[in-house]
């Protein structure tokens, strides 16, 4: 009988931003009505925006070409060149956003521990926050990312949240959130996406993750704030004329991604439970990213280990990720594209090499 590895093509679990657009994105993409959205003219941006301000709690939200791009802006806009943000030492926009705040806005990044939770904690906030002296920078900012990435999709509570912001009201500086995969903690909060944002003073939203449009995010906040954005946008070249086409896309993923967003969890749980079965260790936070601890090696070669790994599971038709250089964990994230016959192929090729297979790679 013919196995499983020989009737499915390669499982692309690296990451979810190789989904591509639904039928239904394609059929709205075609249809949109369009205009220049630079002069506030394309009427299915407005759209988007007026539908992605409700659907995040936010009094506005502005249409941006990338999360990289909204998280920039979000922090200039919230600040001043001297001024400082507070993030994770193991957050997106410390480790994979290029150091565009420190480069094009002069806005220094002092890095925070993060939790295994993938929180930064108000006591870890209390010491790293600066005081107000003329030697210091000014701190002013405190980014927390939700879901987390490199902490394997884990969820911020509520809980959490509020006494976060409530730490930032006390110490006069605003929260933002990098909600990139927002609709993936709220979907495991059972609660909806504005419920999550609530705490912040703004968010943002990826729209070409799990949601499975083409491109695009959204930045959520005040009125004036995103007024403000709208300049920021225009001065890194973020403008993009007839957008319609593409936020059509966006319109169609906040209204149908209940339809995947929970199989996505699903499946990744499934993933976990077979990988645990069968010995290795995995980091797992309730969504749709689980993390495969390797064997402890040396900084130096952690890396090498990695990727050896990768290409012997890419020889057996398994595409992962890693999660930075020098972290002994392969990243397996779940999307529309992954079903079940994917995640039984991964687990027989995982059994297959055993739990000791990052030890015999090094």
């Amino acid at each position: 009988a013919r196995t499983i590895a020989r009737v499915l093509r390669t499982v692309d679990l690296r990451s979810d931003t190789v989904t591509r657009p639904t039928a239904r994105m394609m059929q709205a993409m075609v249809k949109a009505e369009v205009g220049d959205d630079v002069s506030r003219e394309d009427p299915t941006v407005n759209k988007l925006e007026e539908q992605g301000a409700a659907f995040l709690g936010k009094e506005a939200s502005i249409f941006l070409p990338s999360g990289t791009m909204a998280n920039l802006i979000a922090l200039a806009c919230h600040s001043q060149r001297l001024d400082e943000v507070l993030c994770g030492n193991e957050s997106h926009i410390f480790h994979w956003e290029a150091g565009n705040a420190s480069a094009l806005f002069g806005i220094a990044i002092n890095p925070v521990p993060t939790t295994p939770q993938g929180e930064l904690t108000i006591e870890t906030l209390d010491a790293a926050k600066r005081p107000e002296d003329v030697h210091c920078s000014r701190s002013r900012i405190v980014a927390v990312e939700n879901t987390h990435n490199m902490r394997g999709g884990m969820v911020l509570s509520s809980s959490y949240l509020q006494g976060l912001r409530a730490w930032c009201d006390q110490n006069n500086m605003v929260l933002h959130m990098d909600g990139a995969r927002l609709v993936n903690a709220a979907v495991a909060s059972g609660v909806s996406a504005a419920q999550v944002a609530a705490p912040a003073h703004t968010t943002t939203l990826c729209l070409s993750k799990g949601l499975s449009a083409p491109v695009g995010s959204l930045l959520a906040g005040p009125a004036e704030f995103i007024n403000k954005a709208r300049h920021v946008r225009k001065m890194l070249g973020g403008g993009m004329r007839q957008a319609g086409v593409i936020a059509a896309a966006g319109i169609v993923a906040l209204e149908d991604y209940p339809e995947y967003i929970p199989r996505d969890h699903a499946l990744a749980l499934q993933l976990r439970n077979g990988l645990e079965k069968i010995g290795f260790r995995v980091v797992y936070g309730g969504t749709n990213i689980v993390l495969v601890a390797g064997t402890p090696v040396e900084p130096s070669q952690a890396n090498a280990s990695v990727a050896a790994v990768k290409t012997a599971l890419k020889e057996k038709g398994i595409l992962c990720g890693g999660v930075r250089s020098y972290s002994p964990y392969l990243r397996l994230v779940t999307h529309r594209h992954i079903t079940a016959e994917c995640v039984a192929h991964t687990l027989e090729v995982f059994g297959s090499l055993g739990p000791d297979f990052f030890a015999k790679r090094q």
